[in-house]
């Protein structure tokens, strides 16, 4: 079990650093190609195609999302803000057949225009193994403040 962990912790932790360093094209090939992206407004939803969520990407949307990212052509990224997430306190919450679900918090803080916000959430991973590592199957990010407005968030959770 502790082997599991710290392979999972040091998987999320690389994604964790990709996205803060606009590795998007890595980030994408962590993924699983029937992988699924969410995050839920409601945070207590599991029912996320019945939902209205902030995200709900298959591998197309993600792509769509890593181009408007990189292209700066949407509004909310014309300022790419510079943004630290800090995943922390894992725990393995199923590990069957070659999935591993994890569950950690996050902090996501971001720095846009000098203003300093952060975003607390939970995130839930399921992780296919694959070779030495893993695949993204699912990552649901439920933040704590999902029933407020947020402001233009213009990267990936």
């Amino acid at each position: 079990m502790n082997a599991t962990l710290n392979a999972v912790t040091a998987f999320i932790n690389t994604e964790a650093d990709m996205l803060d360093f606009q590795e998007y094209e890595a980030w994408l090939n962590l993924w699983d190609e029937d992988g699924s992206y969410v995050v839920p407004i409601d945070t207590e939803t599991e029912d996320y195609a019945n939902s209205l969520n902030f995200a709900y990407d298959n591998a197309t949307m993600r792509r769509l999302r890593v181009n408007r990212l990189i292209s700066g052509e949407a509004v909310s990224t014309q300022t790419t803000p510079k943004t630290v997430r800090s995943p922390s306190r894992f725990r393995i919450l199923d590990d069957a057949d070659d999935v591993v679900t994890v569950r950690c918090a996050q902090l996501l803080s971001e720095n846009r225009h000098g203003n300093l916000r952060t975003y607390p959430s939970d995130v839930t991973y399921k992780l296919r193994r694959e070779g030495d590592g893993f695949r993204m199957v699912e990552k649901v990010v439920r933040l704590l403040n999902a029933d407020h407005h947020l402001s233009s968030i213009g990267y990936i959770l």
